[in-house]
């Protein structure tokens, strides 16, 4: 085993002053953004407390939780080595891994969640980004990626049966596996909506799959262990593709790209089966390795953008929505709100999927879940980070004007005006026309959801570097492209995720569907789960008020529901393994994710302000059709009855949700107590030590253990 780590390295006067630096620019950073009352912030000072508090977080917190608690040991072999298929275990390197890692976590919720929180002010949503990734999302996904590692990889519902028991672990899986469903669903929409009629965009990310076939086979049979050379091939492709999808889209070819949703709908169905069902190596860790130079270097020029330009934070640090509720762009108080609307790039349920599923499978040593577990999820943070930044740059009028509902804007710019000026903000006729003239697109007037908003801050900070006014058009394009390569290796992952995880709950019934390498099961689960979230996403894209659109309003709570299962889980087992006195790491998250989500489900489910509670939503909707009036978002009676049904489901399936957790939960406690009794350490289902025969090069040796 690797040598016991000292409570501290010995201390290097230049490392201490280099951090003592660090530590001071991130707390002078903090208390300008903190201590401003009304004058004017450049966003600069955010970047440079976000950056502050990462590396931080990552030096020394990160490396006390895997030197004390987790003690990663390289001389013993990973489920890569002494399992590997070439199909699903595979040792990757750590590079390729940490790309495809960050690519499969990082989806929608880092680019939308913080523009629709902005909302609130630009503070509260920027310390819990900051905050909660650190000592909760982070957290969590390399604890449950290490925790799956000593498994073989099991899925995290499994790992919940087999250590929690049989009723907890099935009410695990039963609230993964249908969570992961609905969130699967929803990122692909987001990805329908963005490529839809966009032929620069669908051209762009279709030529990544065979650009990420071919760096597939180079890295694996023509060229192998050139990680370098392979990688400069993909990004010059990469970037090829990109170019010649602005061409694509001024060319004859247009028509061929240019997409109905419901095309997409079924491409998208077929890539993620075939990328469920086709070894690793081959498509979907190269493809996510390439698609991680896009999003991470896309972000690194918006951050570089900011520190040229420096604009100005546009939003106030804290809105009277923060406290009364009732903003236009979502309706509910910051407590539990913010918490719930801003998840993936703080802490999101999602990533324990990818952390007990497609990862633990290819990782080669043990103290390499540092790098890939916590830092990957510091890079995610920062996307959100950058993403909130974009929306509050902007005039906080064009905000409401692209945020606020139809409804309450209506279809014309003079009425979305005078809508804004109600809120008490000002923009005029003119100014949203040109604004929607910039980035020629016919109207921004209610182009809700976030991503639109986030497309045009982006195209304001990068225009302000590079181009000026005349080229805002193509930097917003070029941002449209950008959230949906970013959002779409997310839905490739994550079905293969639930492929594994389907295969884990009937291998508890029939035992060859418990294994991986078994093709027929291989391509039912995976039919079955393409077949689960397609028939949402069809349905949702047919139909503005059924299929996944109906599960929308669901995304958020369910999505920290799971983070809630997958810190219990994480609790028990330090629990079981002695310990306890560390369990505070993953404890003290649980304890706030519960606190927040079981908050916001009771408020959704049972808040007599229909903006709010589903249930008094479908009681208003109903009086209403009963009194033969159509209210909005409705256009008919039939409308009507479905918001009414859809409200009602919704209200049903978070109180199911719930209810699931809560016996997790309730389980895991009791075993817990259990195990603090018994004289001895229970068993659990770590797999026994057998020594490794991969070489380990020296400086990874050191990684995650000394410095």
């Amino acid at each position: 085993m690797l040598p016991s780590p000292s409570p501290l390295s010995r201390a290097n006067p230049v490392k201490i002053m280099i951090w003592a630096a660090v530590a001071l620019t991130g707390a002078l950073c903090w208390g300008v953004l903190a201590l401003s009352r009304g004058e004017e912030i450049s966003a600069v000072w955010l970047v440079a407390a976000a950056l502050g508090s990462y590396a931080i977080a990552y030096r020394f917190y990160s490396r006390f939780i895997v030197t004390r608690i987790l003690k990663p040991d390289d001389t013993r072999a990973t489920p890569a080595e002494r399992l590997e298929d070439g199909v699903d275990y595979q040792p990757t390197d750590k590079r390729v891994l940490l790309g495809h890692h960050f690519a499969a976590i990082a989806g929608a919720g880092p680019l939308v969640g913080p523009v629709l929180a902005v909302q609130m002010g630009y503070l509260p949503g920027t310390l819990w980004i900051v905050f909660g990734v650190i000592f909760a999302g982070a957290v969590q996904d390399m604890v449950v990626l290490f925790l799956s590692m000593r498994r073989d990889g099991k899925s995290l519902g499994q790992m919940a049966r087999e250590e929690i028991g049989r009723v907890g672990g099935t009410a695990a899986l039963i609230a993964v596996f249908a969570i992961m469903i609905i969130l699967l669903a929803v990122l692909a929409l987001v990805v329908v909506n963005a490529l839809a009629h966009s032929p620069w965009g669908t051209f762009s990310v279709a030529m990544t799959i065979p650009i990420a076939l071919f760096m597939g086979f180079y890295l694996h049979i023509m060229r192998p262990g050139r990680v370098l050379e392979t990688s400069l091939i993909g990004v010059a492709l990469l970037l090829l593709a990109i170019v010649g999808g602005g061409w694509i889209q001024e060319s004859s070819l247009a028509d061929t790209f240019t997409l109905s949703p419901t095309t997409l709908v079924f491409c998208l169905v077929g890539y993620g089966f075939v990328a469920s069902v086709l070894p690793v190596w081959m498509l979907l860790a190269p493809r996510d390795y390439l698609s991680t130079f896009m999003k991470i270097g896309t972000i690194a020029l918006l951050a570089l953008g900011v520190v040229f330009a420096a604009p100005k934070l546009q939003a106030d640090a804290v809105t009277d929505f923060a406290s009364s509720g009732d903003g236009p762009v979502f309706a509910g108080s910051l407590f539990p709100f913010l918490f719930i609307t801003i998840a993936c790039g703080a802490l999101s349920g999602f990533h324990s999927l990818v952390s007990s599923g497609t990862t633990p499978k290819l990782i080669a040593k043990e103290s390499q879940v540092r790098m890939i577990g916590y830092g990957a999820m510091l890079m995610e943070s920062f996307v959100a980070v950058m993403a909130l930044i974009a929306a509050a740059v902007l005039d906080p009028g064009l905000y409401y004007a692209m945020n606020a509902p139809a409804g309450m804007l209506g279809n014309t710019v003079e009425s979305a005006s005078a809508a804004v000026a109600n809120l008490g903000f000002t923009i005029t006729p003119d100014e949203l026309a040109a604004a929607a003239k910039a980035v020629e697109e016919s109207t921004l007037v209610a182009r809700t959801g976030g991503a639109p908003t986030l497309a045009v801050g982006m195209a304001q900070i990068f225009s302000d570097v590079i181009g000026g006014e005349g080229m805002k058009a193509f930097w917003y394009h070029f941002a449209i492209m950008f959230e949906a390569l970013f959002i779409l290796t997310t839905v490739d992952a994550g079905t293969r995720v639930g492929r594994f995880m389907l295969q884990d709950m009937l291998g508890n019934v029939w035992k060859p569907m418990g294994r991986v390498n078994w093709k027929p099961g291989i391509w039912l689960a995976s039919a079955l789960v393409v077949a689960g979230w397609g028939y949402f996403l069809y349905a949702g894209a047919t139909d503005p008020l059924g299929g996944i659109n109906q599960l929308f309003p669901l995304f958020g709570i369910a999505n920290q529901l799971l983070a809630a299962v997958a810190l219990t889980v994480a609790t028990t087992l330090l629990v079981k393994s002695g310990r306890l006195r560390w369990a505070w790491v993953t404890g003290v998250p649980l304890a706030f994710t519960v606190a927040v989500t079981f908050t916001a489900s009771w408020q959704k489910v049972f808040s007599p302000d229909p903006r709010v509670g589903f249930f008094a939503q479908r009681d208003r909707f109903a009086d209403a059709a009963d009194a033969g009036k159509v209210l909005a978002p409705a256009k008919n009676a039939d409308d009507m009855d479905t918001i009414v049904l859809n409200s009602t489901v919704d209200g049903v399936l978070i109180i199911l949700f719930v209810l699931l957790v809560t016996v997790v939960v309730v389980n895991a406690a009791v075993v817990c107590v259990r195990a603090l009794r018994s004289p001895t350490l229970p068993p659990t289902t770590e797999t026994p030590y057998v020594a490794s025969a991969l070489e380990l090069p020296a400086p990874t040796a050191k990684a995650g253990v000394r410095e």
